[in-house]
């Protein structure tokens, strides 16, 4: 073996060479090597080094040109997206990826992608009716991947920023008015499982976080319910995870009848677990199943809160729904929106006001009549 600037060069046969030089330690501190084998003569297997080493050196050249996109994702998967985020969100994260892109071009080499790709991905999918939204969760996937891989030297381009998405329309979702929340709350006092749904329209807290809400988390006596975990489901199985966003761990005030309906309903909670006896797990939940065990959010949704709607006379919504007619009822009733903000846990009071722009023209109107009272009687 011959030393060539940093690089070495074995003869592998007649014709034949095997070019390599060390690159970098990952991030296990294993030493990764560049390879590669060389048909022609010695010298043009020289020149081809030489090359390779430039591009080394100017950050353009591929760590790893064998490497397949299913081979990147699974090691981007273990080393970074699990390290990082959630396990709902690196499972969300593999499930997207498994569905869209391993059995389409998730064995072409990583290097080989072409934005052309990418895009007749994205056009199977709206051939099938998925939904635009559906393909900008996808493209959302797909790009972060190839942008680690540009980091690491893997690729000298992200294909994926080539790659047109449909438009997304805007989607205002129906909410409850003031009137129609009162009737809903009246609705909610005629069925047992109803306070979850009342609960989480005063609170305005996402489904996986009034899920996840403790006893230990309520002050009786401040009126007060701390959001600190967010229920996880998956694959047959539960846990307790960090909210969302930093933003999301909250301290929400309740009105008064609500904290009197929940000294209620800890006490019928307490001879339901004495029914329930050794069957019982204690979780410490506010809403929980007969035997204490977490609510999932679809068997609440059919079985109890579609039923609650039609019995209450109002408009098909949405479980989370109820957060946005929380807001919505808020600053219709022109709450401050850093307020609204912080009972949601939004991350920034920017996202608030994008999001329940549809409420902006009343509030509009009703600060330019009260300039115009102002000024002009």
């Amino acid at each position: 073996m011959a030393a060539r600037r940093r690089g070495c060069l074995k003869r592998r046969g007649s014709d034949s060479w095997l070019i390599s030089f060390f690159m970098h330690f990952d991030h296990n501190g294993k030493r990764r090597d560049f390879t590669q084998t060389v048909r022609g003569t010695r010298k043009e297997a020289e020149q081809r080094l030489q090359k390779k080493l430039l591009e080394h050196d100017q950050g353009t050249l591929s760590a790893n040109p064998n490497l397949t996109l299913n081979e990147f994702f699974a090691e981007w998967l273990e080393s970074f997206d699990k390290v990082r985020n959630s396990l709902r969100t690196w499972t969300g994260d593999e499930m997207i990826y498994n569905r869209h892109f391993r059995d389409t071009i998730g064995n072409k080499k990583i290097d080989k992608i072409q934005p052309l790709d990418i895009q007749r991905i994205y056009g199977a999918m709206s051939q099938r009716g998925l939904a635009p939204q559906t393909i900008k969760h996808v493209h959302a996937l797909i790009r972060k991947v190839l942008n680690r891989a540009v980091r690491l030297n893997v690729l000298q381009r992200n294909p994926a920023l080539l790659v047109d998405t449909p438009k997304v329309p805007r989607i205002e979702r129906r909410t409850l008015d003031a009137e129609e929340a009162r009737r809903f709350i009246a609705a909610c006092g005629s069925i047992p499982q109803g306070l979850i749904f009342e609960f989480a329209l005063l609170t305005g807290m996402r489904p996986e976080e009034f899920l996840a809400v403790k006893w230990g988390d309520l002050d009786i006596e401040r009126k007060t319910v701390r959001v600190v975990r967010a229920l996880v489901r998956l694959k047959g199985s539960f846990s307790f995870n960090e909210p969302k966003t930093s933003r999301s761990r909250r301290t929400i005030i309740l009105p008064e009848p609500l904290v009197h309906k929940l000294v209620i309903h800890k006490q019928k909670q307490w001879f339901q677990r004495q029914k329930a006896l050794n069957l019982w797990e204690d979780n410490d939940l506010i809403f929980c199943s007969e035997f204490g065990t977490p609510l999932a959010i679809p068997n609440i949704t059919y079985r109890y809160f579609r039923p609650l709607l039609v019995q209450a006379g109002l408009p098909r919504i949405r479980l989370y729904d109820l957060r946005h007619s929380h807001a919505t009822l808020l600053l219709t009733a022109e709450e401050h929106p850093k307020v609204v903000a912080e009972r949601l846990g939004h991350s920034t009071i920017v996202l608030t006001l994008d999001t329940y722009s549809h409420v902006l023209p009343t509030i509009q109107k009703r600060a330019t009549d009260k300039l115009e009272k102002m000024l002009f009687g």
